[in-house]
């Protein structure tokens, strides 16, 4: 790149609206003169098109949900047909949401695309993430309200119910992948949730199958798990739960043995790599390659699980992006999860790589050591 390409550069990255009639205005330089340096800024990839989109830093984009979560827990015993003496909360939410964040906190350079309500409780979740993850790609919708998840605890701290409105998902655009290719493009994995429209996902898979960039797909419930093509092909990572994986694999898991061979029924359908999760016995891993196994989740304080779940699969994330192989990144997982359910929050507030690591170390002995990992 020569001083003058340079110079126009350093323009453009000040103003992305700045025209080529006041570059040339500000440089002294013809319009004809300034066209061919933009053209060359353009074919190097220092920005994208004539609008002067500049390249975004390789990161992990999440696409789905970004929602209000609101934990009611009972005090008491819980009775159905009548009132419950409980406490609630408020908090932020969505899986996407929540995974974007705790990778945002482990040093991922995250985005989140996303589409929230132009309301008071989008705007909170707005300045809620954007700390931690680029937000710029997520939609506001007017007129729509912001979603909201809502979980109704036991005693212990266990969902027992859980009611979700996400019909903001309702409005996303027809043209989905097109409108924000470029915001997939210049990922270096993408990770997706089933909250967005069936075409939606159809088109995100298909996507980064064909451009070769890995995804990770959560299942997120048993019933949007028909959200999923027959094939998954291209995928990376499937991460589900005992019931979605019941529902994805068509098959009644009872033994540690149905686990696997549900997971095998996943693997045929495309994907090269499937974890299932077991709550509070761990989760099993199988790859396409033959790599099996099943982790015991440590035995630790529970306070909330809400949300152990998606920072499991951002741990998971985390040690797929620093090159561990699938039993590391799944023991990451299980040491991510194992902070968050430590905290009332769904994301917990001191999570960090450091942390992260000094969890793995505890609990998981493998002789990966902290440089491994930064």
């Amino acid at each position: 790149m020569n001083n003058l390409e340079a110079m126009v550069l350093e323009m453009v990255k000040s103003n992305q609206f700045i025209s080529e009639q006041q570059i040339s205005e500000k440089t002294g330089l013809s319009q004809a003169e300034i066209g061919t340096i933009i053209s060359s800024l353009i074919q190097s990839g220092k920005i994208i098109g004539r609008a002067f989109v500049l390249p975004e830093e390789k990161k992990v984009l999440c696409i789905g949900g970004a929602n209000i979560d609101r934990k009611i827990q009972v005090l008491d015993q819980l009775k159905f047909g009548t009132s419950n003496p409980s406490v609630s909360t408020k908090s932020k939410g969505g899986v996407a949401r929540n995974v974007a964040e705790n990778l945002g906190r482990l040093g991922i350079t995250t985005s989140l695309l996303a589409y929230i309500g132009k309301d008071t409780e989008g705007e909170w979740l707005l300045q809620e993430t954007m700390d931690y993850v680029n937000m710029n790609p997520t939609k506001i919708i007017n007129g729509k309200s912001t979603g909201t998840y809502t979980a109704v605890l036991d005693t212990e701290g266990e969902m027992t119910v859980a009611l979700a409105d996400m019909a903001i998902y309702d409005e996303v655009e027809e043209h989905f992948v097109e409108r924000n290719w470029h915001h997939l493009q210049n990922s270096e994995m993408v990770y997706l949730d089933t909250n967005f429209p069936i075409p939606v996902i159809h088109q995100v898979i298909e996507s980064c199958r064909e451009a070769d960039i890995p995804i990770c797909i959560s299942t997120v419930s048993a019933s949007k798990t028909k959200k999923l093509p027959a094939s998954l092909e291209g995928v990376t990572w499937v991460i589900a739960n005992h019931k979605e994986a019941e529902a994805l694999s068509n098959l009644e898991i009872r033994t540690e043995g149905d686990f696997f061979r549900a997971a095998e029924v996943i693997l045929r359908k495309g994907a090269e790599r499937v974890v299932i999760t077991r709550g509070n016995q761990g989760l099993i891993y199988f790859t396409k390659d033959g790599r099996a196994g099943a982790l015991v989740a440590p035995e630790t304080l529970v306070i909330d699980v809400t949300g152990a779940g998606d920072s499991l699969t951002a741990g998971i994330l985390f040690g797929h992006l620093k090159g561990l192989h699938t039993e590391d990144s799944c023991k990451l997982g299980l040491a991510c999860s194992l902070i968050t359910i430590q905290s009332n929050e769904t994301v917990n507030p001191e999570l960090n790589s450091q942390k992260l690591i000094s969890f793995y170390q505890k609990y998981f002995t493998t002789g990966v050591t902290q440089r491994g990992f930064l």
